[in-house]
């Protein structure tokens, strides 16, 4: 299935069912009075979340979403039936804005979350609620309220703990393959990663931590360039962000430092929450490179870039160094989440 992250539909309540205006008859019951009754409720429109989705593709399709509207009253003081409520089951990791008004509506992160995003109209009153000593024979009805209806822009964020970023073909579809169950596409060419992945990390038998890999950056990605920076909203809910880096790219006039500060700058000018986020670097590609000349290579990076954080050397091809930065990853979610409590 296509992954698409963005969609825009419309919702529409149920109209409210009017009231009726009926006067009871029967056989020998003179002057019977009033028994119209009241109109329906219109259902409204609630957005479900749902773990079973993973994209908004289908609301490319289905873009109108519409409630049932209340019947009328009828004689005999019966009420209408009410419209019933229409679900429109969306991912977890949803946010919803109003197109019209920019209103943030709902972020819906949790399995079951739910939101009304439309209100069913009200049904309207019978001539017999307007029935009192005065007015015996009332002929006044009111009709039922319409639903209401809005422009809703859907956004998916995806929810991980820890986001991957780098150039193309700089491992990241491979480093998430080693250490998790995902199976993202991985060739020897750059963009082959064209929509987010999310693999599941186990580190041990009861911890795990859920890792995305979005398509590669490249400098003026902000402007447009290679793919663009859409995706990177799928890294905004993460904890922490690997920096992959290729320390032997194959074209000899790449500088890994310079490629390293081409990503941050793109991170800057997408937001500045996102670029003062926790950012490990990853040495990829380690196995590419004798021992002397790997050393004297991570030396001249991490001077290069005045790096303080912390650095991590790996082969996502062979495993090499996995196993300890999933171990150094989820002794960090811990750390992070006892903070938080």
């Amino acid at each position: 299935m296509k992954f698409v992250d963005e969609a825009t539909i419309r919702v529409i309540a149920g109209n409210g069912g009017h009231g009726c205006l009926s006067f009871r008859r029967e056989k020998y019951v003179a002057r019977g009075g009033p028994d119209g009754g009241d109109g329906g409720d219109g259902g409204s429109v609630w957005l479900v979340a749902d773990a079973e989705l993973n994209t908004l593709a289908d609301f490319r399709v289905a873009r109108k979403f519409r409630a049932e509207s209340g019947q009328g009253g009828a004689g005999r003081n019966m009420t209408g039936r009410s419209g019933k409520d229409h679900e429109v089951r969306v991912p977890c990791g949803t946010v919803v804005h109003d197109v019209d008004t920019g209103e943030l509506i709902c972020d819906l992160t949790e399995d079951g979350d739910r939101q009304k995003v439309a209100q069913g109209g009200k049904g309207g009153l019978g001539n017999t609620r307007f029935k009192s000593s005065t007015n015996r024979a009332p002929r006044k009805t009111t009709q039922g309220t319409p639903g209401e209806a809005r422009h809703l822009s859907l956004e998916l964020k995806v929810l991980a703990d820890v986001g991957l970023l780098g150039l193309p073909n700089a491992g990241k579809s491979t480093l998430i393959s080693a250490m998790s169950q995902a199976k993202p596409r991985v060739a020897d060419y750059p963009f082959t990663t064209l929509h987010p992945n999310l693999g599941v990390v186990r580190v041990g038998r009861l911890q795990s931590f859920v890792m995305a890999d979005i398509p590669g950056l490249i400098e003026g990605a902000s402007e447009g360039a290679g793919l663009g920076i859409q995706f990177l909203r799928h890294l905004q809910r993460t904890r922490l962000l690997l920096h992959l880096v290729d320390i032997a790219p194959l074209d000899e006039s790449i500088d890994p430092a310079d490629s390293v500060r081409a990503i941050a700058a793109e991170l800057g000018k997408f937001s500045g929450e996102l670029a003062a986020m926790p950012r490990w670097l990853v040495i990829n590609k380690i196995d590419l490179l004798p021992e002397d000349e790997r050393a004297a290579r991570r030396e001249r990076l991490l001077s290069d870039l005045d790096w303080q954080g912390p650095v991590f050397e790996v082969s996502a091809a062979t495993g090499e160094g996995t196993e300890a930065l999933g171990q150094a990853i989820m002794q960090n979610l811990e750390i992070l989440a006892d903070e938080l409590t």
